[in-house]
């Protein structure tokens, strides 16, 4: 029998936890033993047996249900919920017809057709409902007419929490004409019961709707069913806990018993408390899984039981559940689906002595940490491990069973360490996500498989012309114009942190194919990638952008993946191909250059195309590739921060006219590389400044800790509850500090070769660890006062050697290691002064201090 995994169990779970948790604030558990000075910061669960810290609430006891002692499902007693059947809800007599000025048509909502006539708000199924077909525009009319006369008190209107009808007016029929019985504004109840000043009796009423909740979902009017009379609410009893942060894996429930009958629990799970109602923020079923309505379904047996989250169902189609979930808050509500009857029913009673989850992620204990990194800037520190933490989530092993979209599934990975996307959605690697995810697991844990096995898998699945996949899903065929070029800069990035030279050998056929017969197929006559040209008029990007035409972003990025690519060649033995990679993102970069800056604004154009917008993605990447010098890019961070800063971060573009939001949202994924840019270009104080407000605005709001997907207007959840709260690609942060802040960075595959160039901004000290295939590369410095301006230290791994290069003036004196390099005015070695920072080349194995100190000649 598939589906959710029912144990018979004679013991009962005792669960560890506070009793109360605050309500939007991530716990941050500190370490249960003597630790390194950072190990504070870290934020994993201590085992993979994770529990709730807390109930966060209960539903007050109500006519016919109640809840006794919730704090048992922290194994602290037993909890129990209990609920009777109410009195029938009263009908409509036969015959009785409901026409509507506008109503949907038919479909397939999650596999099953669906109509949304007027005649759904009479049916007497809750089940079904009336939508009509004037998105956002008013008014939306709904009238009932009965055969024969009916005595009302007043109306019960039942909608659905895809929003509710907020603002309307009831009126009745006289025999003459219409008069109004009520008017209800401002409503939020899923059900509400409207009391007539004095009963009437009538044989129609009309609703006249005027306003409708937004709610990410359409703002429809949407009625289920109108109930001739009052009905008092029927609310499941419920047990809301809290796991203080976002957690991913299997729930657990421990059962203590229950009546006879088999009486239903409906679990919703929520990354927030915004979000956290009747059915979860987002479970399979929005993307096309049929079998979960929003809720996983539990029929409890009367004995001591123990069940287990799993995908499937129990009985046919009856009694479902969606497996692994990524969440915060879980709301455990004594109820069924009536299509889950005769299995279970949502009366009776159920008693619960625990809750738990199965973490199925990587534990990150600072045990694991191969890599770490501490400043004197505290705020800095918990965002470093916060992106660690969300990356965990990520890190876990491809399940056919747990892939979100379900059409993502793939033989090929199943079994094995990926980076997913997100820990709630979607749980498929992209490699565009890869990027950021890729370098965060590096210079932390450092487990290189989870990202080689999706490159690997996404090049063995390019196209004969060249185009590699973004990711799995659709059987490897969604059409992203940028994603080919990210599974360059990747590729690199893994043989650089990893030094396995011989997946850049295996793959090396694959980037060649890539980068000269793909993109060749869609440069145009200027030198310049042109989405629209050889059928990518359709292609979609990271954000499924309407973008055509020239774009810096693509270009940018195409000009950056050349260079990895030539890097990749060098290292390999390829020198013609180096070259010609080389030459071609010179060509690239002097093209951009005439056609797309914009000296009205000093800053480069989105596109050559449409709208005049800037945008932060190809500035910040044009700037990091070097397609800007100097100047440019300082005009054109100048320009971004002055156009698109918000107080949790910038926004992705400087105007709307490419999409609505433009101005309002923000993307980590896409701030990562104008913070970097902003560190390398002599900007650090404002690279921290952006780091503060976005990383600050996510680490104190609901769900706390963990780095959102994107953030919308007003610093929201940029997709609503399809957000996911925890999102590897924006996890920048962490690369961020230290390969920018710290500045300790691998320049050939393995860390064969490193540079160590620090940006202390506003930070007066640092300290970190890579590691590296020859062991860790250590670093720290400190920024002095008076005469004492910078030390730095650094212990260099056995088989490596890189340069070491200290901000400075020019008449600073440097030592290194005690030897004087810089006396103010000379150098005394072989070293060179180059933009505020002095460069020392050939910093080989063992442990080296550099010190500088004012008051040179």
């Amino acid at each position: 029998m598939a589906g959710a995994v029912l144990l018979v169990a004679a013991c009962r779970v005792s669960l560890p936890g506070v009793s109360v948790a605050l309500p939007g604030v991530a716990i941050r558990p500190g370490p249960t033993h003597p630790s390194p000075s950072w190990a504070k910061y870290v934020v994993a669960p201590n085992s993979r047996d994770v529990r709730p810290v807390g109930v966060l609430t209960s539903t007050p006891n109500g006519a016919n249900s109640n809840v006794t002692d919730p704090q048992g499902v922290l194994g602290q007693g037993v909890a129990t919920l209990s609920r009777t059947a109410p009195p029938a809800k009263p009908l409509w007599p036969s015959s009785t017809t409901a026409v509507a000025s506008s109503f949907h048509a038919p479909n397939t909502d999650n596999g099953q057709p669906r109509t949304y006539a007027a005649s759904n708000a009479v049916d007497a199924d809750p089940t079904t409902f009336w939508n009509d077909d004037t998105i956002a525009a008013y008014p939306d009319v709904l009238t009932i007419t009965s055969p024969s006369p009916v005595l009302l008190p007043g109306i019960t209107l039942l909608s659905s929490i895809d929003g509710v009808p907020q603002d309307y007016t009831v009126d009745t029929w006289n025999g003459a004409g219409w008069v109004t019985a009520a008017t209800v504004t401002r409503n939020t109840d899923v059900q509400h019961a409207i009391a007539f000043a004095s009963p009437v009796t009538t044989t129609s009423i009309r609703v006249t709707v005027t306003k409708d909740q937004s709610t990410g979902k359409g703002e429809f009017t949407r009625v289920n069913e109108i109930y001739p009379g009052i009905v008092a609410a029927d609310v499941p009893p419920s047990i809301t806990v809290d796991f203080g942060k976002v957690v991913v894996g299997y729930p657990r429930i421990t059962f203590a018993g229950a009546s006879p009958g088999h009486p239903g629990i409906r679990l919703a799970f929520s990354e927030t408390q915004q979000y956290l109602t009747d059915t979860s923020d987002f479970t399979r079923s929005d993307n096309g899984d049929a079998i979960t309505p929003g809720t996983d379904q539990i029929a409890v047996p009367t004995g001591s039981s123990s069940w287990t989250d799993s995908h499937g169902c129990v009985d046919g189609n009856k009694v479902c559940a969606d497996g692994l979930h990524g969440f915060r808050y879980l709301k455990i509500s004594l109820d069924a689906l009536a299509a889950d009857a005769p299995d279970t029913q949502a009366y009776g009673t159920v008693r619960i002595s625990g809750v738990s989850l199965d973490f199925t992620a990587y534990l990150g204990t600072p045990a694991s940490y191969k890599g770490w990194f501490e400043s004197s800037d505290t705020a800095l520190n918990r965002y470093w491990y916060d992106a660690s933490y969300t990356n965990e989530l990520i890190t876990d092993t491809f399940r056919s069973t747990d892939v979100d979209p379900r059409g993502a599934d793939n033989p090929g990975l199943e079994g094995k360490l990926v980076l997913q996307d997100g820990a709630k959605r979607d749980r498929d690697p992209y490699v565009g996500d890869i990027a950021v995810s890729g370098r965060t697991d590096y210079l932390t844990h450092a487990v290189p498989a989870a990202a080689k096995n999706v490159l690997a898998d996404l090049a063995d699945h390019q196209r004969a012309d060249g185009w590699i996949p973004p990711a799995s899903i659709n059987n490897y065929t969604l059409p992203l114009f940028d994603y080919p070029l990210w599974w360059v800069t990747s590729s690199w990035d893994y043989v650089l942190y990893s030094g396995d030279t011989a997946y850049g050998a295996a793959y090396y056929a694959n980037l060649q194919r890539v980068l000269d017969i793909w993109y060749p197929s869609v440069t145009d006559t200027n030198g310049l990638l042109s989405k629209g040209l050889n059928g990518t008029g359709g292609y979609g990007d990271y954000a499924f952008l309407p973008r055509t035409g020239e774009v810096t972003y693509y270009n940018a990025l195409y000009v950056l993946a050349l260079q990895d690519a030539g890097a990749m060649a060098t290292s390999l033995g390829h020198p013609a191909d180096a070259a010609a990679w080389s030459s071609r993102a010179k060509t690239v970069s002097a093209a951009i250059n005439a056609h797309l800056w914009d000296p009205t604004v000093n800053a480069y154009l989105d596109s050559a195309t449409g709208d005049v917008r800037h945008a932060q993605d190809g500035n910040g990447i044009a700037i990091l590739a070097g397609v800007a010098g100097p100047q440019k890019a300082t005009a054109a961070l100048g320009y971004l921060q002055a156009a698109t800063a918000t107080p949790y971060g910038n926004s992705f573009m400087d105007n709307d006219t490419l999409v609505s939001d433009g101005l309002s949202r923000v993307y980590a994924f896409t701030s990562y590389p104008e913070i970097q840019a902003r560190f390398l270009n002599g900007q650090a104080n404002s690279a921290i400044a952006e780091i503060k407000r976005l990383y600050g605005w996510m680490s104190t709001n609901d769900p706390g800790i963990t780095d959102w997907e994107g953030v919308g207007a007003g610093g929201s959840m940029y997709e609503g509850p399809y957000t996911s709260a925890a999102h590897g690609w924006s996890t920048g942060v962490l690369p961020a500090l230290t390969n920018d802040l710290l500045g300790a960075t691998p320049t050939g595959p393995g860390f064969s070769t490193w540079t160590v160039a620090p940006h202390p901004g506003t930070v007066s000290w640092a300290k970190g660890q890579l590691p590296t295939p020859h062991g860790p590369l250590i670093v720290s410095w400190t920024v002095g006062s008076g005469r004492h301006a910078f030390d730095l230290a650094v212990d260099v791994p056995r088989g490596t050697a890189g340069k070491v290069s200290i901000p400075i003036v020019a008449t600073d004196q440097v030592r290194v290691d005690g030897r004087l390099v810089w006396d103010g005015r000379h150098p005394h070695v072989d070293v060179t002064l180059e933009g505020g920072y002095l460069t020392v080349a050939g910093v080989g194995p063992g442990h080296h201090t550099v010190n500088v100190s004012h008051g040179g000649h």
